[in-house]
């Protein structure tokens, strides 16, 4: 793949031998952050377990405190008094049956986050196929099958992120842009850190985390000490 000028610059100022200290990773980041628009900030880590046992997953969610920086769209299926505490929680989107019916014909997907109420799983549940290789099919454990759909909508909107094990043992988030400036990112990332540590499964042995990176959407990856 041909890099460009700035990610060549980026790169050469990294030594990839080193694990880095979080503040001096991210100073390193953002002083190499050339591009011409706010850059996510991602974190990526190689965990050492097997996604393929149950009892080896990693799975969570948490609220970044200064938020992701990313604008999210939330859709909520319910109806009645649901639907109404979803209008009033400012969802970008409500619906019942039309909605399902939209996404099942016109492979409607503008949206970042679908929220349902458990009585709606049945219907939810018909546009599982769709939902689920996006990554956007309400699950209790993300918090976003509840009864209590208004906290669930400010969760999202204030920066609830869920991180998850990928096929490859990998997992992958967001913690904020490049304009956030070097403390916000500190705190975004160190909550995530916490967190995906105490998710650690009983059932993993030898090192947890092999290896973390952050990086931002254009810029090459540095290691941080996890």
């Amino acid at each position: 793949m041909k890099r460009g000028k700035n990610y060549i610059s980026a790169a050469s100022a990294i030594d990839k031998t080193k694990q880095y200290e979080t503040a001096e990773a991210i100073e390193l980041m953002l002083a190499n952050a050339k591009a011409k628009f706010d850059e996510s900030v991602e974190a990526h880590f190689r965990l050492g377990v097997d996604g393929r046992n149950a009892d080896q997953q990693v799975r969570g969610v948490v609220v970044l405190p200064n938020g992701t920086g990313k604008s999210v769209k939330v859709l909520v299926i319910a109806k009645g008094e649901k639907a109404k505490e979803a209008q009033e929680a400012n969802a970008d989107f409500v619906g019942a049956e039309e909605i399902v019916e939209k996404i099942q014909k016109e492979n409607w997907l503008d949206f970042d986050v679908c929220i349902t109420t458990p009585d709606m799983m049945g219907l939810v549940g018909r546009i599982a196929r769709v939902l689920g290789p996006k990554g956007l099919m309400p699950n209790p454990k993300s918090g976003t099958v509840t009864m209590d759909v208004k906290k669930a909508i400010e969760d999202v909107k204030a920066g609830k992120v869920e991180y998850r094990l990928d096929k490859t043992n990998n997992v992958h988030v967001i913690i904020g842009k490049v304009s956030f400036g070097k403390e916000k990112l500190i705190e975004n990332f160190d909550v995530i850190l916490n967190a995906i540590n105490k998710a650690k499964p009983a059932a993993a042995k030898g090192t947890y985390i092999k290896n973390c990176t952050i990086a931002t959407t254009m810029g090459p990856g540095i290691k941080v000490k996890a």
